[in-house]
């Protein structure tokens, strides 16, 4: 458990990329959920270490972190890699989803998404740490997550810009 905290301040501290974060304790989720935005105003949702959403500026997905597996946005659809290690190297295998593990996958981030938001919403959270302290980063969360788009889509990419 030590370790998982430990992670979580590091991530809160060290996340110079996200201008604004916060960390949530939030009523119905087990881990700590951190929210954070880059300069640009994609944003990014730690919900624990797993999953993990990462958005662009239109509010597409362009990565997530689900089960031990990376998922990357190409071209509109999603590909997952796993980390393969041997003696010699670690390797990644890339996988194409199919369209029914792609929809499974956005099913699941936007129920999530969507408690989250009826959480804050409702104020069924605590803020346990923020960069800038000054900031209202949950209000900023709330306004980000009623802009999404009732279908969220795949980037076309899966850097920021």
């Amino acid at each position: 458990m030590s370790r998982h905290v430990s992670d979580r301040e590091e991530l809160l501290r060290e996340a110079t990329a996200l201008v604004e974060r916060a960390e949530l304790a939030v009523v119905g989720f087990e881990h700590p959920v951190i929210v954070g935005f880059r300069r640009d105003g994609s944003g990014s949702f730690f919900f624990g270490a797993d999953p993990v959403y990462q958005f662009n500026t239109a509010g597409e997905l362009r990565r997530a972190y689900i089960g031990g597996l990376l998922y990357k946005a190409e071209r509109g659809r999603l590909v997952a890699l796993r980390r393969e290690r041997s003696a010699a190297e670690v390797a990644l295998v890339r996988s194409n989803l199919s369209d029914e593990e792609s929809a499974n996958l956005m099913a699941a981030m936007r129920k999530r998404l969507d408690s989250l938001q009826v959480a804050l919403a409702g104020g069924s959270f605590t803020t346990t740490g923020q960069v800038p302290t000054g900031a209202d980063v949950p209000a900023r969360i709330i306004r980000w997550l009623e802009a999404l788009p009732a279908e969220i889509r795949n980037a076309r990419v899966p850097n920021v810009a």
